[in-house]
């Protein structure tokens, strides 16, 4: 009862938002998505399907993050290279001032706890941003990044787990499934029993 979400906002019944969650107008929130405790959707802001937005996360407008997606606790997910308050002469910006780029989170991707991706960045699809993690640049499907700022050091699979270099590329220790490099990171080649 003590989330705000605007009437514009268009939600199914089987999305769940939690305690002082505020669900801004003119955003899509897919079915089955969970908004956490005090976590923050911006106006026009659109998830996919089944997204998890973590406690007190912020997605501004106007971010589109994709199916199956993971924000994290306290994740933020910009919207403004260049930030100020004013105008170099002082006057404070209003709204119309602002030109807002939105960030983009593929399908599956996870954005760990406190990480913070910058305006305009890509997060491929199944990529994997670690806690703490300062996103600067477009991030590879199934890639895995830490650090600040963020640089790749792995792959994973679409169940999060690292992958294992073989022979025939990278193997997904849990499902079988494994991967080749392709132009946009990495993709599965052979599916496992579980695979999506």
């Amino acid at each position: 009862a003590s989330a705000d979400v605007d009437a514009r906002a268009e939600m199914s019944d089987s999305c769940t938002v939690w305690h002082l969650a505020q669900v801004r107008e003119m955003a899509i929130v897919g079915d089955g998505c969970v908004i956490g405790r005090g976590a923050y959707i911006g106006v026009g802001v659109r998830l996919g399907r089944n997204v998890k937005v973590q406690n007190y996360a912020l997605v501004y407008e106007p971010a589109i993050v994709g199916d199956f997606a993971f924000i994290g606790p306290a994740a933020v997910l910009t919207n403004d290279r260049y930030p100020r308050s004013t105008e170099p002469d002082g006057r404070l910006k209003g709204p119309s001032e602002w030109g807002s780029e939105g960030v983009v989170i593929g399908t599956g991707a996870s954005i760990g706890a406190r990480a913070v991706v910058l305006a305009g960045v890509s997060i491929g699809s199944w990529a994997c941003v670690g806690a703490g993690g300062v996103v600067t640049r477009d991030v590879p499907d199934h890639a895995l990044v830490v650090g600040n700022p963020a640089r790749q050091v792995g792959w994973v699979g679409c169940a999060g787990r690292p992958l294992v270099r073989s022979d025939r590329g990278w193997t997904c220790p849990q499902t079988g499934q494994h991967f080749q490099k392709c132009d946009s990171g990495l993709e599965c080649v052979v599916s496992g029993a579980d695979s999506l």
